[in-house]
């Protein structure tokens, strides 16, 4: 069986981002940093809060980019509820934001 970093990150991010098991991850990630027992020890000078520092830092991104996303989300629905109408005659609204990808053709 073979173990990496990348593999216990990939498994961190998909358990985090599914609802179901997302405040599990989050306590259990706080239970670890507060808990005297780690893989460093915390009295171990600056090597006993690598490992605290590490997992706090995938734990603020995690959330910060799920609540980045979520609202995206929220942004866009509110978007699209209020929009006018296109076979709408008596709509005046010209403010209308439209998103385009140009493509660079040779």
């Amino acid at each position: 069986m073979s173990f990496s970093i990348q593999s216990l990150y990939t498994w961190y991010r998909n358990t985090i981002r599914n609802p179901k098991y997302r405040w599990w991850i989050i306590a259990g990630t706080l239970a670890y940093v507060l808990s005297p027992f780690d893989i460093s020890p915390d009295f171990i000078p600056i090597v006993g809060q690598i490992d605290d520092v590490a997992i706090v830092t995938l734990l603020v991104a995690e959330v910060s980019q799920m609540a980045v996303e979520f609202m995206k989300l929220r942004r866009g629905k509110k978007d699209v509820a209020v929009a006018p109408d296109i076979n709408d005659k008596d709509s005046t609204t010209t403010d209308t934001t439209v998103d385009v990808d140009a493509v660079s053709v040779k």
